[in-house]
């Protein structure tokens, strides 16, 4: 069953909170959200990004948030990130950037959200395959809590360091753990994962195959057998590689996630039957919407909010085990900066889904 978490009673005391990579889409997507969050306030923006070299009106960086802080983004340096100033860092960075950043704030007893993959794998012998660095913060890394809330709420609540999901392993991880954790899928079967995304998932750095020109009327497949959210998917699922098949697509649309997820069931099973398996499973969870009136989930659905929506379709011949489960996501929300907040809202004890629903 999902360990989200009920409301609970506001505690008066805000948290400050600074933002590293504040440049990026993932680091707007915070700075707007925490911008409306009833107890963050806004103590330090800082980013490596553009020039690197000088402070930065936020509004030069992100115009949207024109007039939403006052604060301007800073040039990134470790000193300046002081338990006097705040309370709470999201580190919206590269990965090598996280991994060195997270243990020296931790030591100066800040708490951390990391949005880079640098602490979501717990062999750090798999970094040099799937992420090109070798891990040397070996304690931090052991120290890490995966942020996938729905499954890990107690452990995220207690947390000082907690490595955000990935986008594409969000989205995958929601409409197969239900089925996983009640054996309801044969494994040996082989379980297969199509997945597309928005081209922000890829970043704000200049990419020759994100410009317009090339993302417009195109789709894409991408880095199959070997992208670095499916260590992760394996990790939360307790799958091993060969049974996993998962290609990501890159689609001409700013934000959205689509995973269509091909499985076989153990034995014959009711279509109501999988729906009441999700319900019961994500009864708690705030932010999960499962459909169990036929409709398929969209990326429409979900652009600007922080919720997964989960759907299904079924082979209804008689005895067939076919299944298709689909789950729609923000790849800056539910798969960046709103999980990164219903994150801090549990290491806070805020109720889950405050500034997000």
């Amino acid at each position: 069953m999902s360990k989200g978490t009920t409301n609970k009673r506001q505690p008066a005391k805000p948290v400050r909170v600074a933002v590293a990579g504040a440049s990026g889409y993932a680091g707007g997507e915070l700075l707007r959200l925490l911008a409306r969050h009833p107890f963050a306030r806004l103590a330090h923006l800082a980013s490596s990004g553009r020039d690197g070299k000088s402070a930065s009106p936020i509004e030069r960086v992100h115009p949207a948030l024109r007039g939403q802080t006052g604060l301007d983004c800073q040039p990134l340096r470790l000193d300046d990130f002081s338990p006097s100033r705040m309370d709470f860092v999201f580190l919206a960075t590269p990965h090598e950037t996280s991994a060195e950043l997270a243990p020296a704030l931790l030591a100066r007893g800040l708490r951390v959200v990391d949005l880079s993959g640098a602490f979501r794998l717990k062999d750090s012998e798999a970094y040099p395959r799937w992420y090109g660095f070798e891990h040397h913060a070996i304690p931090s890394l052991e120290q890490a809590v995966y942020g996938l809330t729905e499954l890990n709420a107690d452990e995220v609540q207690k947390a000082r360091l907690v490595a955000n999901p990935g986008c594409y392993a969000t989205s995958s991880i929601l409409a197969l753990a239900p089925l996983l954790r009640a054996g309801w899928i044969d494994v040996a079967a082989g379980i297969v994962c199509d997945s597309k995304s928005g081209a922000s998932g890829a970043g704000r750095s200049p990419n020759q195959k994100l410009h317009f020109p090339e993302v417009n009327e195109n789709c894409r497949a991408y880095s199959p057998f070997g992208h670095r959210h499916v260590p992760e998917i394996l990790q939360a699922l307790e799958l091993e590689e060969k049974k996993f098949t998962f290609t990501p697509h890159l689609l001409p649309v700013t934000r959205g996630i689509l995973s269509t997820i091909y499985v076989r069931l153990a034995l014959p099973r009711a279509l109501d039957e999988v729906v009441s398996l999700f319900k019961d499973f994500y009864a708690r969870a705030q932010l999960v919407r499962v459909y169990g009136d036929g409709a398929l989930p969209e990326i429409q659905s979900v652009a600007h909010t922080n919720y997964a929506d989960i759907g299904f379709a079924a082979d209804r011949a008689e005895g067939a085990t076919r299944l298709i489960v689909v789950s729609a996501i923000d790849n800056l929300g539910k798969g960046a900066a709103g999980q990164a907040i219903q994150n801090m809202n549990l290491m806070c004890g805020y109720a889950e889904e405050t500034a997000l629903a």
